[in-house]
């Protein structure tokens, strides 16, 4: 598909909200396909993000916490930052691209119920705003 849109979801880890968001929007947004980054990658995917997404039928193993300089020469065409901290430390891509910021609490380190809780909220507040800015 030559003319699908390309997003990056960028947090701070890289481990729970930004993955949680590029498997929605890769699963469910037609013509979009998603990346995701942390401005500091943990390395490593929450095991409850993991299980969030497994259970919606939505996980690939191809998903895993990756670095800003593994997408920063990439072609995007927004950029979502769902983190506070994300925000204040976006970098400046080398080509213009538009940028968001739609913020969602973590839920590292919370009950389970607060990562399917993320993942109804990223799906009914961000992969509206996407579909609209990516039309």
């Amino acid at each position: 598909m030559p003319n699908r849109k390309k997003v990056l979801i960028l947090c701070t880890g890289n481990s729970c909200r930004s993955i949680i968001a590029e498997a929605l929007i890769n699963a469910e947004l037609n013509g979009i396909s998603a990346d995701s980054s942390g401005v500091k990658a943990s390395g490593k995917v929450n095991p409850n993000a993991k299980k969030v997404l497994e259970e919606a039928g939505i996980w690939d193993e191809k998903y895993h916490s990756k670095t800003l300089d593994t997408v920063i020469e990439n072609d995007y065409d927004l950029v979502v930052t769902v983190c506070d901290n994300a925000k204040e430390t976006c970098p400046v891509f080398p080509k213009a691209v538009k940028t968001l910021h739609i913020s969602f609490e973590d839920p590292d380190g919370k009950a389970y119920e607060a990562f399917q809780d993320t993942l109804e909220k990223i799906r009914e507040k961000l992969l509206p705003i996407i579909a609209k800015e990516l039309k």
